[in-house]
């Protein structure tokens, strides 16, 4: 029997919004149940490659419920993908997962108008460490042969 990956968050890492909600998800995630990759990253492209989806729209964030079946197993885009991180985390974020009652169209309408104005609103990422260097390791960059991911460089 295998055991369970971590749940990834696929985000745009050259946006200063989802940096901003990714550091945000660090700080309420104390047990660190949430890993991320940069949807630009070598890991994230991978995945978009082999599922079949966009390799160059970073206008919406990807959620793996487990890493380890990332090739066959479901992905949540958008707004699903965002409840089901905050309901991994889990805390004080699970509330947030029961939005997910919302109509799907309605949710992601919303999701795709602020996607569209977040560089102008937010601008561009501009790098900074860690407020704690530990979550480094929560990061994935390029896989080795075993297809085991690295922990990255801070965002």
């Amino acid at each position: 029997m295998t055991e369970n990956g971590p749940s990834v968050l696929l985000y745009d890492g050259e946006c200063g919004l989802c940096n901003g909600i990714v550091r945000f998800l660090l700080r309420h995630d104390p047990h660190g149940r949430l890993h991320y990759a940069p949807l630009q990253g070598v890991p994230a492209q991978r995945l978009l490659q082999e599922r079949g989806l966009p390799t160059s729209d970073f206008s919406t964030l990807v959620f793996v419920p487990d890493w380890n079946k990332r090739r066959t197993g479901p992905l949540l885009l958008r707004t699903d993908g965002a409840f089901a991180a905050c309901a991994v985390i889990g805390g004080s974020l699970r509330p947030v997962a029961w939005l997910r009652v919302a109509p799907r169209a309605l949710r992601d309408a919303v999701y795709r108008a602020v996607a569209r104005l977040r560089y102008r609103i937010f601008g561009k990422y501009r790098p900074r460490p860690l407020e704690d260097p530990s979550w480094q390791a929560r990061f994935l960059t390029d896989e080795g042969a075993d297809g085991v991911p690295s922990a990255r460089s801070a965002p």
